[in-house]
């Protein structure tokens, strides 16, 4: 009997928990062990604790881990805005294949660990011709061909030389460092290539209409951009602004003779 009226005391306390603190029980719970033993160690805090849901009675760790879920759920949502760029010649021709890249608050920002791509030999050719990575990625050059390729790079962002294979390299090559490397064929002269390395995650080529379209945040960002036919292997850029009355921008690009 008396256990009963204990039961229904310790229920009636719970009901009137506030609402802040269910919401670090359910944080809390999701660290805790498989439901079995979950709800008989909840029972068991709630005995010790007079009815009052314990949760500051957990390791520092789930403490830690509750704080940085509210403090996500607290914090204010970041709005991206369209934002768009057509870029032409000096004709005011579309160009198609430009690359296109915006560093936010313009501050670089390393590729996450373990991000891969591939640039791929067929038909002796490289494919894609251009490809665009954020710095940090590893790059594996797997060759498709019957025939064996050499392929290097004497560019300062990226220096390489991979000698005569079939298959695929067994190490990846890493570019840390933002810049364009030209890619070439010891064995086959007119294969060439290039792969822009940029900080950050937000980047594209522009379409066969000139565009490239992007969700942005506002605020003072950097605008990179580059073609294979531009003078030079250096990445241009230019201050950009985004605002939600921000007009699709015009990029002309003035190609070397």
């Amino acid at each position: 009997m008396q256990r009963e009226k204990c039961r229904i005391s310790t229920a009636r306390r719970s009901r009137r928990t506030p609402t802040i603190r269910h919401a670090f029980l359910r944080l809390v719970i999701v660290q805790l062990p498989p439901p079995a033993d979950r709800h008989s160690t909840r029972r068991a805090r709630l005995r010790r604790s007079g009815g009052r849901p314990c949760w500051g009675h957990a390791p520092h760790g789930r403490r830690a881990a509750c704080w940085v879920a509210l403090a996500l759920f607290a914090a204010p949502a970041v709005h991206a805005l369209p934002w768009s760029v057509q870029v032409r010649n000096a004709a005011g021709q579309p160009v198609a294949g430009a690359v296109i890249a915006v560093e936010v608050n313009a501050q670089p920002a390393m590729a996450a660990p373990q991000a891969s791509a591939q640039m791929v030999q067929r038909e002796r050719k490289f494919t894609p011709y251009v490809l665009v990575i954020q710095t940090g990625t590893a790059v594996s050059f797997p060759n498709f061909d019957t025939v064996r390729h050499h392929v290097y790079s004497f560019s300062a962002t990226k220096t390489f030389d991979i000698k005569l294979y079939a298959g695929t390299p067994a190490r990846p090559e890493v570019f840390d460092k933002p810049g364009v490397a030209t890619l070439g064929c010891n064995i086959h002269d007119r294969m060439s290539a290039h792969i822009v390395v940029v900080d950050t995650p937000l980047f594209a080529k522009s379409d066969a209409d000139g565009w490239v379209r992007m969700d942005l945040p506002a605020g003072q960002h950097r605008l990179l951009f580059w073609h294979p036919k531009l003078d030079g292997p250096a990445l241009r850029s230019k201050p950009l602004s985004v605002t939600p009355d921000t007009a699709p921008l015009q990029l002309t690009l003035e190609f070397a003779d």
